[in-house]
């Protein structure tokens, strides 16, 4: 964190950074998610709409829109998490120890979230394989948004 500016200054360089760093993680699971779906032949998830439109009180216009914002929200949802490493910087968590604590931040709030939204089965009844990929998913994300941020660092 940069010492030489203002308050609101660290906290707008922080969030910055955050922000940047949680668009790279979205980027990096985006793809992780594209690699696995080509090779295994699964459909996108609506996970993303499906909870924005239960959250919103919203509905999507037709299927063709419904994927397009999905896509969207997942793109905010997940660049937006990158606000949080730029808290946790200014409260002094940095490097992996940030990268475990947004770890278990973002995927605790996906295993509860989305069964609480109805969007996603109880954990418990998702299986080994399951939850090991999604684990992986939010692993690839947390490596790419950690390594950003570091690498923006002064």
């Amino acid at each position: 964190m940069r010492n030489d500016l203002s308050i609101p200054g660290r906290i707008a360089y922080g969030l910055g950074k955050g922000l940047i760093a949680g668009l790279a993680g979205t980027a990096a699971i985006t793809i992780a998610q594209m690699i696995e779906m080509r090779m295994t032949h699964r459909k996108p998830s609506t996970a993303p709409i499906d909870a924005a439109q239960k959250v919103l009180d919203v509905k999507a216009i037709n299927k063709s829109k419904k994927e397009k914002v999905s896509n969207e929200v997942h793109w905010a949802y997940g660049t937006s998490w990158g606000l949080t490493r730029g808290v946790m910087d200014m409260f002094g968590l940095k490097g992996w120890p940030a990268s475990l604590a947004h770890f278990a931040a973002i995927w605790g709030t996906s295993l509860t979230m989305l069964p609480a939204l109805k969007v996603a089965p109880p954990v418990k009844e998702w299986g080994g394989k399951t939850l090991a990929k999604d684990a992986m998913f939010h692993l690839v994300y947390i490596v790419a948004a950690g390594l950003v941020y570091d690498a923006l660092d002064d």
